[in-house]
């Protein structure tokens, strides 16, 4: 019962021009809204990260705060990009079913706790530093769920593939352009009421592209991305899926043999702790 967030890496997909489920096919007549549709599950992909920019030098100047460095914007956006937009998803409108988004900056900041009522879900500041964001999202009234957490780390400097924190004089970052950070997930709604379910199945979300159109964000689950983010703005697509599944079922063979090379480890130091048991039985007798 109620939401939860399926948290994967950030190329981990489950998206389609299907909807998941045939919800239709599903629903029981029911004349209270109130019930729960019991043995359904209804998603929505988002995306939360944020997008950092060099302040220039005259931006830097005119600043309140002539130590900020950077303005960046954080947020919660749908998955989809739109074709239209340069910016990393936010192709829907969430508000349909959100209700408000709070982050919590870190303590240096006038009032750090922002609640976001509208959208877009997004903040934008200018600071110096990289600091963790509490992302908080609070559901409609309609919805029944509680409000569910997040955490991000507020990236500001360009990616290396070993994540190793590389900061590079301003002006040569200025010149390398925004640096993004963005990570994927899929709010899950499990056994949802009626109404909230039938509101949900009114905006369907608009389907990730199948092919790779802009760069790809990048991740630290995924070194080999690094070159595939370079260009411009990123755009998670479908498929990401299977090149994530890919990744998953390399890594499940590595434990696989990993395993296997313990096991006949195990096995061989057993036959030699017997062996060195037999000759030391007759010591004792």
């Amino acid at each position: 019962m109620g939401c939860v967030v399926d948290q994967r890496v950030v190329a981990e997909f489950a998206i389609s021009d299907q909807p998941r489920i045939q919800i239709e096919t599903l629903l029981p007549t029911m004349a209270n809204e109130r019930v729960r549709v019991r043995g359904v599950s209804i998603f929505r992909p988002i995306i939360y990260g944020n997008t950092a920019t060099v302040l220039s030098p005259k931006e830097r100047e005119l600043s309140t705060s002539p130590d900020h460095t950077h303005r960046w914007t954080v947020a919660v956006r749908s998955a989809a990009s739109a074709s239209d937009a340069d910016q990393v998803g936010g192709a829907d409108d969430l508000s349909y079913f959100i209700k408000r988004v709070t982050f919590k900056l870190h303590d240096t900041y006038p009032n750090p706790s922002r609640n976001i009522d509208k959208h877009p879900f997004e903040l934008t500041e200018t600071g110096w530093g990289e600091f963790e964001i509490q992302i908080r999202i609070t559901f409609i009234p309609e919805s029944g769920e509680k409000a569910i957490t997040l955490y991000h780390h507020l990236k500001l400097h360009p990616w290396t593939a070993t994540g190793e924190p590389e900061i590079p004089p301003l002006d040569v970052a200025m010149k390398l352009g925004p640096v993004h950070s963005w990570q994927y997930d899929e709010i899950v709604f499990n056994d949802p009421y009626q109404n909230f379910l039938t509101l949900l199945t009114s905006h369907p979300p608009t389907p990730l592209p199948k092919t790779r159109r802009k760069p790809v964000p990048f991740h630290l689950a995924n070194p080999g991305s690094l070159e595939a983010s370079k260009g411009g703005t990123p755009e998670f697509n479908a498929l990401m899926e299977k090149e994530e599944a890919d990744r998953l079922e390399e890594a499940r063979k590595a434990v696989i043999a990993e395993q296997d090379r313990w096991r006949a480890t195990l096995i061989e130091k057993e036959k030699e702790l017997e062996r060195l048991q037999k000759e030391i039985d007759p010591l004792h007798s």
